[in-house]
């Protein structure tokens, strides 16, 4: 295991900086566009990485990573584009649901991690197995109405979380010995060109709309996408990633918490019970299976 507490504190810190994200992303929904949203935050978010990583990294690192920059420019691509992507459907679908959904929902990324490894050839053991039941109840108390029907916006949070649990994949496969802040400084970078001719396209973005939203698309770009995306990056690379997803799934927690004391958001009796059907699958699914004994 390449897990300690400095990793463990480090992706901790993270889950309550994105956990408080859902708050700023929920507001911003009444003024902008979803790509708008994610084209302004991933502009500000790059160039707040540069400019971090011009001031904190050493001449000598700057050098060495200049002569990988093809690769830097390559991986910084594949993991902007996923992280784009799942950012524009958790922003599409928060306009549709509220921010302590969005958070349990989202956080479901902790029990597909290891569903998705078994197409790389992982074996799945029985507690995950039950993780994944338990997180279904969950989901369906969770987001299911009366009449059994589901809310847009969570089916679009739902999507989101696939596409983070490869980001969280990806970033672990491909990230490794880079340096932390450049590489998510360029995954950003290319999440605002790919935001860019959609925001053109399929909405018109006024600027006195994006004023008036102008904190929660700062506390995006500042803190959940400059800090806690580098805090990711940086932890993963000192816990594996079961133990990363379950520590970043304290988010969905935070969400909830954030979006009761500031937007007044309350969860139903059958809703809360399925938040914590929800964190519990998270944890079931990434107990140590039980060894046998010869």
């Amino acid at each position: 295991m390449k897990s300690n507490l400095k990793g463990s504190l480090l992706l901790i810190l993270c889950a309550f900086i994105w956990g408080m994200a859902f708050v700023a992303q929920s507001t911003a929904t009444d003024y902008v566009g979803t790509f708008t949203f994610v084209f302004a935050r991933s502009l500000i978010t790059s160039a707040v990485l540069f400019l971090a990583y011009r001031v904190l990294t050493k001449p000598g690192e700057r050098a060495k990573a200049a002569a990988m920059k093809k690769t830097y420019l390559l991986r910084g691509a594949l993991i902007g584009a996923i992280l784009f992507s799942a950012s524009a459907f958790q922003q599409a679908g928060i306009a549709h649901t509220t921010a302590a959904k969005s958070g349990f929902v989202t956080a479901l990324y902790i029990v597909m991690i290891p569903i998705i490894g078994v197409f790389m050839g992982k074996r799945i053991g029985r507690r995950v197995w039950l993780g994944v039941a338990v997180a279904l109840a969950g989901l369906c108390l969770l987001c299911l109405k009366d009449d059994l029907s589901v809310n847009v916006g969570d089916l679009l949070t739902l999507v989101c979380a696939v596409l983070f649990s490869l980001h969280i994949i990806t970033i672990d496969r491909t990230c490794g010995g880079l340096n932390s802040i450049l590489v998510s400084a360029v995954q950003f970078a290319a999440g605002a060109l790919i935001a860019l001719p959609l925001m053109l396209i399929f909405e018109h973005p006024q600027m006195s709309n994006i004023l008036a939203c102008w904190t929660s698309i700062a506390y995006a770009a500042v803190f959940s996408g400059a800090l806690g995306y580098t805090l990711q990056i940086a932890g993963q690379k000192y816990a594996e990633p079961t133990l990363a997803s379950l520590l970043m799934c304290l988010e969905s927690v935070f969400a909830a918490l954030g979006g009761w004391v500031l937007l007044g958001e309350a969860l139903s009796v059958r809703e809360f019970l399925g938040c914590a059907l929800m964190l519990s699958a998270s944890v079931i699914a990434q107990l140590p299976e039980k060894r046998q004994l010869h």
